[in-house]
């Protein structure tokens, strides 16, 4: 479907597999090192996919009902969670699909969840709270309201969560739910990012603004002029790079030295619709990138944010998630037709 025209699609991406699910692919990850892909679509099913071929080695169709939201791996791999519309939340076994925990949060949908950098915790958000579990399923820590509903979490380290919603960004300590801190601003946060260290914050914003934080200082920035909602974010391992969507192009901000303020980014240009989904690779400055003209680009960075392409691969619909294999060997891009297409990676 992509409008993308380009004379050598493929560069360092060589196709390896395709695949589909039901519906709308709108969660998935790499498991057990790569050896499983799992995927979960809109009408609620649940696949296993085997890493190198392809093959679904198991399914189970409609188990969320009236659809899945988010799926977290384990940072050991072997576990994988996932969410929905039901109020439900499953903690799996990736090899055999076999669902090893079911936690009943409610009616309503929980939209979020996402495990601590040392897999202890687990956190997932259902409207205005967020609830974080141990691995035996107990409940250790449920939010009081936000003043909105939680449009992101994501962890900083093993013991400190971040939530965000209209107006604000808090960080708690695990177990015990103490507030630390809270930076806030007046607008609608959409997205979040941390970078690795977690000094960092970014968040894309309603008003098609990235707005971020500096922790230790507590100073803050903003940057303008995105044509629409920033709504795909990525640091790169080092947290020197930070990848923004907001409209056609990619922008790429550099912390490196005294940046990104009085700086200029690094705008990636190629795509013909805007940007819907961003992933740095595990190690270096490898950015992926795809869109609504259903067009997977790989980038190669520089320290300052500028950027050649690297790769190009097409899939047949709006790309929603893209996911490097833990080797970053290999790329998955997950797409509103429900397909599943996965290249091999050239180390060039």
């Amino acid at each position: 479907m992509s409008d993308l025209k380009v004379d050598n699609p493929l560069g360092v991406l060589l196709p390896l597999w395709n695949g589909s699910v039901g519906d709308y692919a709108i969660a998935g990850g790499w498991a057990c090192d790569g050896e499983w892909l799992i995927v979960g679509d809109a009408a609620g099913s649940i696949y296993g996919f085997d890493g190198g071929t392809g093959a679904i080695r198991w399914k189970h169709v409609g188990i969320h009902d009236g659809g899945v939201l988010a799926m977290a791996i384990h940072p050991g791999g072997q576990l994988f969670a996932t969410v929905g519309q039901d109020g439900r939340l499953l903690v799996w076994n990736a090899a055999d699909g076999r669902v090893r925990r079911t936690i009943e949060l409610g009616t309503g949908w929980v939209e979020h969840v996402a495990w601590s950098g040392d897999g202890q915790w687990l956190a997932a958000s259902m409207s205005r709270r967020v609830h974080v579990f141990d691995l035996n399923g107990k409940e250790v820590w449920q939010s009081e309201d936000h003043p909105s509903t939680v449009s992101a979490i994501t962890w900083s380290g093993a013991d400190e969560l971040a939530t965000a919603c209209y107006g604000r960004v808090s960080f708690f300590e695990i177990p015990s739910g103490e507030l630390r801190q809270k930076l806030e601003w007046q607008g609608s946060l959409v997205s979040m990012v941390l970078s690795p260290d977690g000094n960092i914050v970014a968040c894309g914003s309603q008003d098609n603004s990235v707005h971020f934080w500096r922790r230790d200082t507590g100073e803050d920035s903003q940057m303008h002029g995105y044509p629409c909602k920033p709504s795909a974010l990525a640091f790169d391992d080092s947290g020197t790079l930070l990848g923004t969507s907001g409209g056609e192009a990619v922008t790429v901000w550099s912390f490196h030295g005294n940046g990104p303020e009085g700086t200029r980014p690094g705008v990636l240009e190629l795509h013909v619709q805007p940007i819907t989904a961003l992933s740095f690779a595990q190690h270096g400055f490898r950015l992926a990138s795809g869109a609504r003209d259903g067009a997977v680009v790989v980038w190669g960075l520089q320290q300052e944010g500028e950027g050649a392409v690297l790769g190009i691969g097409l899939v047949e619909d709006v790309v929603d998630s893209l996911f490097w294999r833990p080797d970053d060997g290999a790329l998955a891009a997950l797409d509103a037709s429900g397909r599943v297409s996965v290249w091999s990676v050239a180390d060039v």
